[in-house]
């Protein structure tokens, strides 16, 4: 021990035991304790943020408002009290059974009050506008609740309704709809979930009784994952590879009984349990096997092919690839509400750690100087103004979604097809970065069940896998690209329609020296990502023909291409998202609104690019003007700043639905708040 050590302690144990007092420099001074102000007094509004939810939420905000009171109403909802207000969510230490049960109760209470009216015996687009909206505020409460309904109404009761016929919406949709049966939707197995086409689920017909028999030939072939299975379903599409006097007519949709009335599991019918995840633990997934289960001939969904009693195979659809992507159908709407429910947690998740970041203090910079807000810090506002920009891009993008959807018909069904598989990927994705970055800006209160953001994450994983792998969606897209490629080379025509014209005109020059207000140019800005688009198109198209010239099967071409695939399908989704986002803009008259709504676009624009190696890979962009590029970001962040508090509060979502540290973060955490 070295002399200055052993002089220190002496001299603090003689003060110590002679009790004398420190010199004055020794003492603690005494500060003021942090207190909790409102973002409101001191951040000022400078548009109309009614204005601006209209144009995010686009349709329904009366049935909204009207389902987010219902929730708010009903002690079935969770309600917690915290510093004077009331927020509410679900309980997810609950253990898995109670989880289930609560989300039961919660959907009698909703089909009580009329939520569900029209959901399967309305038509046209207003009622699955009305729909969609109702849905999508019940995600932002639990995603077991929506994903439970889901399955319900949009896979058993789609499938129902688009790929049945008179028969079958007279018989099931009116009861699916009161709930006097619960469905749910068997089509992924444990070998097979995105290639449906390999299931191994087998259905033949027999001509003697004019039944279908379904059988389950291998431990593979369970069925896996059917939501609502392991306790509640009464009934299930089952997709199967149908086999009419031993020819395979391949993957059809069979509806087949696996409970009674009393819930009793149905003979032949075997039911396991999936167990406990890592989030949705409020739905009962399950595992199905059929053990040669007889079912009526009527039971096939017959608007695609159906079997006479004779047992012929009869269908309209010649092509079995055509015939193979109707009965896909129902998997559109799936990817539609995913990809919007993804937008709408990122709504939630960056109103609580903007509102957080606009109040927490940490550190001061000048000298006995007070703490800044973590929003005044340019690297917080990099952390989470960009993906505020991104949700307000994406926000316009599911509303473009949402409108092709409900306005399908059956010659764009194709295109709905690759839009929805784009956004789905893309909004997923994004929504468990945007999660990740919200719980870290969050500190540890991040952490807390009440704050909801890490909740947020183990609840909404799955979305990256289900409904189909966001990756291979990715590549789905890019060879769907490839195939409008090659067919406008081969017959020499223009290209028409997924936002593709752009390729007809002649290839955009990008200035060899950026401006900042070239930067912002929505002209440069589309300019860059149809430069991006149309080039990468190009190189997959050559590098799949590359591989098919030495040998290589179109399949397999396909998949050694897998890193221009992913390269397309992000340049092709980014592309579109700019240009739904450059369309909403362009609806507004010149005023603030506007003008906030273009510093967005252009950070989204801007950090699209930032984050997107191709620009530089492939020199879109020489390094002088990837760094100008570069230099915007946090300029825009800095700009985008004082109207943070505006453009959070403009998602319209009621305080309940946020959480404790989005408000007075000291009371909801006092001792007297604990008592």
């Amino acid at each position: 021990m070295d002399n200055d050590r052993v002089s220190r302690r002496t001299e603090v144990l003689t003060n110590h035991l002679l009790l004398r007092t420190p010199p004055p420099s020794a003492l603690l001074h005494p500060h003021p304790c942090l207190s909790y102000s409102p973002p409101e007094l001191s951040n000022t509004i400078s548009f109309d943020t009614r204005e601006m939810r209209k144009l995010m939420d686009c349709h329904n905000l009366e049935e909204r408002d009207w389902i987010f009171s219902l929730i708010l109403q009903s002690p079935l909802f969770n309600p917690r009290h915290r510093a004077g207000r009331v927020f509410v969510s679900p309980d997810y230490n609950q253990p898995m059974e109670h989880q289930r049960q609560a989300t039961m109760k919660r959907i009698g209470y909703l089909l009580q009050k009329g939520v569900f009216r029209g959901w399967l015996t309305g038509n046209g687009p207003e009622q699955e506008l009305r729909k969609l909206a109702l849905h999508e505020v019940i995600g932002m409460y639990d995603h077991s609740l929506a994903v439970k309904l889901g399955v319900h109404f949009f896979l058993w009761g789609g499938a129902v309704k688009f790929l049945g016929t008179k028969r079958h919406h007279d018989k099931w949709l009116n009861s699916t709809e009161n709930y006097d049966i619960k469905g749910c939707f068997a089509m992924s197995e444990l070998g097979h979930g995105s290639n449906v086409r390999g299931i191994e689920t087998v259905t033949t017909y027999d001509s003697n009784t004019g039944e279908f028999v379904i059988n389950t030939p291998c431990e593979s072939g369970q069925k896996y994952w059917i939501g609502g299975a392991a306790n509640h379903a009464t009934h299930t599409i089952v997709f199967s590879q149908l086999y009419i006097n031993g020819s395979n007519q391949g993957v059809h949709a069979f509806i087949a009984q696996i409970r009674d009335s009393d819930g009793n599991i149905c003979p032949n019918i075997r039911i396991a349990d999936c167990g406990h995840k890592i989030g949705l633990n409020g739905v009962d997934n399950g595992r199905i096997w059929f053990d040669n289960v007889r079912i009526p001939r009527e039971n096939l969904l017959n608007s695609v092919a159906d079997v006479s009693p004779s047992g012929e195979y009869l269908s309209a659809i010649k092509n079995a690839d055509q015939r193979f992507a109707a009965f896909l159908a129902p998997l559109t709407s799936g990817r539609v509400t995913i990809a919007v429910s993804a937008v709408y947690i990122s709504k939630i998740s960056l109103a609580i750690a903007i509102r957080y970041a606009l109040t927490r203090q940490a550190f001061s910079i000048t000298p006995n100087g007070p703490e800044v807000f973590l929003l005044d810090y340019p690297s917080h506002q990099r952390r989470l103004l960009p993906l505020l920009a991104k949700v307000y891009a994406m926000s316009f993008a599911a509303n473009e979604l949402k409108i092709m959807y409900v306005n399908r018909t059956p010659k764009s069904n194709k295109a709905i097809h690759i839009v929805s598989s784009a956004y789905k990927a893309t909004l997923t994705w994004n929504n468990m970065r945007t999660l990740q970055e919200c719980r870290e800006a969050c500190g540890g209160q991040g952490v807390k069940s009440e704050n909801r953001v890490g909740n947020f994450m183990g609840e909404f994983d799955v979305h990256s896998t289900f409904e189909g792998d966001n990756n291979v969606l990715m590549q789905q897209i890019s060879k769907a690209l490839f195939a409008e490629y090659i067919a406008c080379q081969k017959k020499n025509k223009p290209f028409s329609g997924l936002g593709l014209e752009h390729m007809n005109k002649p290839l955009p020059v990008i200035p060899s020296q950026l401006t900042s207000s070239t930067v912002r140019s929505s002209e440069f800005q589309i300019d860059l990502f149809h430069l991006r688009e149309r080039d990468l198109l190009r190189r997959f198209a050559e590098e799949v023909s590359e591989y098919q010239s030495r040998g290589e099967s179109k399949e397999s071409a396909f998949i050694l291409s897998y890193q221009l695939a992913g390269d397309l399908g992000r340049a092709f989704s980014e592309r579109a998202i700019l240009k739904t986002f450059m369309e909403a803009e362009s609806t507004l008259p010149a005023g603030t609104l506007k003008n906030v709504l273009g510093l967005l676009r252009s950070l989204y624009a801007v950090i699209c690019v930032d984050e997107d190696a191709a620009f530089l890979r492939y020199g879109y962009l020489s390094t002088e003007n990837a760094s100008a590029v570069r230099k915007e970001v946090p300029k825009l962040c800095a700009e985008i700043r004082p109207h943070a508090l505006a453009l959070v509060s403009s998602f319209g979502i009621p305080d309940a639905f946020l959480s404790p540290i989005a408000y007075n973060w000291v009371d909801s955490n006092s001792w007297s708040s604990q008592l």
